[in-house]
């Protein structure tokens, strides 16, 4: 699939690094890494929102709704991704220095699914067991889930900052686009497959659909990460083994906080990321307010996910063409005018629908833009650390911003429209931001000799 790097490249060949792909080679790569992003995104698309629908099934307060699926993940991401992240970037052994990670975390990824899975049936057991002493089966199935969903979200965190650097390793970055678009195109397929044919069946069998996702998505993302290979990376300019934690921890701040170019970045990506976060996070309960079925909710996310499976591989192209940059700030002004209409008229199923599925695609278009945007912005070498940190900041406003919409919307008689509000507050935020971005990466060569600083 590889061979080594020449002084002079043939025109049909490829370069990331040290690898070095022929035209069948990248073909190779790029099936590889694409069966594994099926099941990536199978797991992406289907536990989110089955465990959503678990804790809206057991009834518990929106407030701690959101504090279980959007704070605790962000408080893990905060506290491992950065950690992670830092020593992927410094590591070196036999199989590379993302590899060896992945083969580590994806275990406890399918343990953490495997578990949820196992909830409903825990929690009662565990009730009967401890008989008099037991605080209530509600109580020891919440603690069962919050184990199971710590585990898997440490596990997810973990593989997501790695992966992207395994691809920004591996693949050149000319195509970086193209393959986003093509990554983003198999999620949705996914996406289509699990709101079609899946999610009208959760509610009567949870635990066999989630528990052989779990199995399948070890299978296949194991077997990824054992045939790709990664190629030679210089020796790290500061070893992860040579200082301590304290040491590392002021390299890393001082290298990703002290530019005022790259907090803007961080706060561009940072407010993108949370607009799209109150609708995702209380989409499942809107519906529901609003009256719809589970299976007439997987339907619109179908429709969703077919509009911009059509749409994936041109927004990457285009990508490419006129730098992710432009496409983010094209996406974002897009889903400020959507989130606006949604905040004003949903309020009917019909409506909701209609918002529901503008929300996604608009949100995806984003994100296909965005899939590469890190590579072409931050350090090569340090891309995962840089990534990371523009996490961090993602991870403070997801702690809050969940529990916070939730309280909103429970003191509001169950108003969800105000998920839209926050929308577009968010979205605004990281337009102008974007605009700021934007004037300084032309004064640093803009598209064509941009040089990270």
């Amino acid at each position: 699939m590889t061979t080594p790097a020449t002084s002079r490249n043939a025109p049909s060949t490829w370069r990331a690094g040290t690898l070095v792909y022929t035209s069948g080679g990248i073909v190779v790569l790029f099936l590889l890494l694409l069966f594994g992003d099926f099941a990536w995104a199978m797991r992406e698309r289907s536990v989110g929102p089955m465990a959503q629908w678990y804790l809206k099934h057991l009834d518990v307060p929106n407030f701690l709704y959101g504090l279980l699926i959007s704070s605790v993940p962000a408080l893990i991401g905060l506290i491992f991704a950065p950690m992670i992240s830092y020593r992927s970037d410094r590591h070196r052994g036999r199989r590379g220095r993302r590899i060896p990670f992945l083969l580590v975390t994806t275990p406890l990824a399918v343990s953490g699914m495997i578990g949820l899975a196992m909830c409903p049936i825990l929690g009662p057991w565990l009730h009967q067991l401890l008989g008099e002493y037991s605080p209530g089966e509600m109580v020891l199935t919440l603690v069962c889930f919050g184990v199971f969903w710590t585990a898997f979200e440490f596990a997810t965190i973990a593989v997501t900052a790695v992966f992207g650097g395994l691809v920004n390793d591996v693949v050149p970055q000319c195509l970086l686009g193209r393959f986003y678009g093509l990554f983003r195109a198999v999620s949705l397929i996914d996406g289509m497959i699990f709101n079609r044919f899946l999610i009208g069946k959760v509610e009567t069998h949870y635990t066999l659909i989630l528990g052989l996702i779990g199995l399948g998505y070890g299978i296949a993302f194991m077997w990824v990460c054992l045939k790709v290979r990664e190629g030679q990376y210089p020796p790290p300019e500061h070893p992860p083994g040579r200082s301590g934690v304290l040491a590392g921890a002021k390299i890393y701040l001082r290298e990703c906080f002290t530019s005022r170019y790259y907090l803007l970045i961080f706060l561009m990506v940072t407010a993108a990321t949370l607009s799209f976060l109150p609708i995702n996070t209380f989409a499942i309960p809107f519906a529901k307010e609003m009256g719809m079925s589970m299976q007439d909710y997987g339907n619109c996310l179908a429709l969703t996910f077919f509009i911009s499976l059509c749409l994936a591989f041109f927004i990457g192209w285009l990508a490419d063409i006129f730098h992710p940059l432009r496409m983010c700030i094209a996406s974002m002004a897009g889903y400020v005018l959507v989130a606006a209409w949604g905040g004003a008229y949903a309020t009917t199923a019909e409506t909701f629908s209609i918002a529901l599925v503008l929300h996604g695609v608009l949100s995806g278009c984003y994100f296909t833009s965005a899939a590469s945007l890190g590579q072409r912005l931050y350090p090569h070498s340090k891309f995962a650390q840089f990534a990371s940190a523009a996490g961090i900041l993602g991870s403070l406003g997801a702690m809050t911003l969940g529990p916070l919409i939730g309280t909103v919307i429970d003191m509001s008689g169950n108003s969800y429209r105000h998920a839209f509000s926050a929308g577009v507050v968010l979205a605004g935020v990281a337009l102008l931001a974007a605009f700021a971005v934007h004037a300084r990466f032309m004064r640093l060569g803009g598209p064509k000799n941009y040089t990270a600083p």
